[in-house]
């Protein structure tokens, strides 16, 4: 819709006698500020009143779009389980396409609405439905392949880290003008978090902490300044934390009672996993 404006406008300025040049210059002025919110909700505030005093038909077509004047801010929000397995070739196409979408992934690290089940976003060593013994396999580094192409936003954040570095994130990939992937940590009723969900802020912290998850942001736009576009946001962890941060969650302390000895090889596992999964982005973030 915001397309057709433009295309009205660029008619209006090449064909349209009645248009004034005040109001010409006014539409060239849209069409240059129309991809920032703030710069075109100025634009329309002074280009609406103009168009309103024309008598011509461009400007009757126009002001019938002008709620599409100003910039919105669009996100398409998703699980762990749509992003990373079942929805994952349909999310893999829009950030192919290079049209500037935002997208933000809650990461529950489980199926959470359709009852636990496991996802490529579960963990090693983690219980749910059809990993009723601990998941074998690593969890799949959806930023890492969205990286891949260069050219789409992509981000990994947690409110009870950083709220700064979230918010910051969140302002960088809606002004990216391109594709945005935020991936957010996301403490679920499902992980049976010891002292309830009241505390999901705190688990959170603690998650990036411990090593658990990680903070950073891949914005492609330092590259073209001649930077790294990597930036490692998170502290080096503490790796002495990260067992007990495990065992603070029910889907890794009932792996204990059914099976020690199982528990024991992939808690280590899950923690050499996210060692693996660290060095790689220290790589990523000492890359010149």
């Amino acid at each position: 819709m915001r397309d057709r404006v433009q295309m009205m406008m660029e008619d209006a300025m090449a064909n349209c006698t009645s248009c004034t040049s005040e109001l010409k210059g006014m539409m060239q002025e849209w069409i240059e500020a129309r991809v920032d919110t703030t710069r075109s909700a100025e634009v329309a505030s002074r280009l609406i009143p103009l168009l309103e005093k024309g008598t011509c038909q461009s400007c009757k077509d126009i002001l019938e779009l002008k709620d599409y004047l100003v910039k919105p801010s669009q996100w398409i929000i998703g699980g762990d389980g749509w992003a990373y397995d079942i929805g994952f070739g349909g999310l893999d196409h829009v950030l192919a396409s290079g049209l500037n979408v935002n997208v933000l992934v809650l990461d529950t690290e489980v199926y959470s609405n359709t009852g636990g089940q496991s996802s490529k976003s579960t963990p090693i060593g983690a219980v749910a439905k059809f990993a009723s013994a601990g998941k074998r396999i690593r969890k799949k580094d959806l930023g890492a392949i969205a990286m891949t192409y260069g050219y789409v936003y992509v981000a990994q954040v947690s409110i009870g880290a950083s709220q700064n570095q979230m918010m910051q994130v969140l302002k960088e990939a809606e002004a990216y003008p391109g594709p945005s992937l935020v991936i957010a940590y996301a403490p679920c009723i499902n992980h049976g978090i010891k002292g309830g969900m009241t505390r999901t802020q705190t688990i959170g912290k603690q998650a990036v902490e411990c090593g658990y998850w990680h903070l950073w942001h891949f914005n492609p736009e330092l590259e073209a300044a001649g930077k790294n576009p990597f930036v490692l946001d998170s502290k080096e962890p503490d790796w002495s934390k990260f067992r007990d941060f495990l065992m603070k969650e029910v889907r890794y302390t009932s792996l204990t009672g059914a099976s020690p000895e199982d528990a024991e090889a992939l808690f280590d596992a899950a923690q050499e996993n996210a060692k693996w999964r660290y060095n790689s982005y220290i790589r990523h973030a000492n890359h010149r």
